[in-house]
């Protein structure tokens, strides 16, 4: 059984490049054609109220997509773009946005990683980084934007990046989650832009919310979602088990660990993966559960620490 059946899934997603939808009232969505096995059916843009109206992660620099959206608010003011995260696929169509419409950009900040990269290390993740965005507004945990007919809280989830932050219509009890957590698959946490650490600490955090409706990067809709985020966090400490279980049988490297985790995996999935087990062995080795030769990098070796 593979260690992801636990999880209740949906692939379901039939919105299609350049349609929009309005799956509740007063959120307007928008599909990019930038399928993969990283973004699913591709990034999701989000339009927030009517009139004066806020647009969620304008997704990647894509003339298509870019066109749609600046048609899809066509006789209407944009006055707020708010960006999840830095990935190039969710924040490089900012300046356009911006330049079009004028609009305020909001986000926790620029690009950065969540630890210092090792000198061994020769790159940082798999999906790529928008090092050239800055926000005009640096928005810290718990504070408050409003707009024309709505109202989101800053929430601070780093793990996939560091400076992943949601957005919570609190009143209206829904989240724009970002690639925190997703509908269709789990999330990718590649270290050193990600950490397993920050990742479980920022699940652990929407568990202790109210909002129960996400709206994500990639994928459909999330109802229950806080029932989700459990299986989540359930799941990632299955994957922390079958890490385990596998150096109970001796010292492996992460390829070893890949294999013997993730059965059927899609082949293009490995490279990422592996960059989510190491981001567990991180975790495990500053716990004192694992131990490897210097410091844990993707290419390194890895042993259980022995019961005193």
């Amino acid at each position: 059984m593979s260690v992801n059946d636990d999880i209740p899934f949906n692939r379901d997603f039939p919105l299609r490049p350049g349609v929009i939808d309005e799956p509740v009232p007063g959120v307007r969505r928008l599909l990019c054609n930038n399928p993969s096995p990283f973004t699913f059916t591709g990034t999701v843009s989000y339009i927030l109220g009517k009139g004066k109206v806020a647009i969620v992660d304008p997704g990647p620099d894509d003339d298509a997509h870019l066109t749609a959206l600046l048609n899809a608010v066509r006789g209407e003011t944009v006055t707020h773009i708010f960006v999840t995260h830095t990935h190039l696929d969710h924040s490089p169509g900012v300046p356009r946005i911006k330049t079009a419409t004028g609009a305020t950009v909001y986000a926790e900040g620029p690009h950065r990683a969540s630890r210092p990269k090792y000198a061994s290390e020769m790159r940082s993740s798999e999906s790529g980084a928008d090092r050239a965005f800055r926000p005009d507004v640096m928005l810290k945990d718990g504070e408050v934007v409003s707009g024309e007919g709505w109202r989101l809280e800053a929430v601070t989830t780093p793990g996939h990046t560091a400076n992943h932050m949601a957005f919570a219509w609190t009143e209206r009890g829904l989240t724009f989650i970002g690639d925190h957590v997703m509908g269709w698959s789990t999330s990718i946490v590649a270290p050193p832009d990600g950490s397993m650490v920050d990742y479980m600490a920022s699940l652990d955090k929407l568990t202790r919310r109210n909002e129960q409706l996400y709206f994500s990067g990639h994928g459909p809709e999330i109802p229950d979602a806080v029932r989700f985020v459990h299986f989540l966090i359930r799941h990632r400490k299955a994957r922390e088990a079958s890490i385990l279980h596998r150096l109970a049988k001796g010292e492996a490297d992460i390829p070893a660990i890949v294999r013997a985790s993730y059965i059927g995996i899609d082949p293009r999935l490995m490279g990422a993966a592996g960059y989510s087990v190491l981001a567990h062995l991180e975790d495990l080795v500053a716990r004192g559960i694992v131990a490897t030769d210097g410091d844990p990098t993707i290419d390194g070796l890895y042993r259980l620490v022995p019961l005193a």
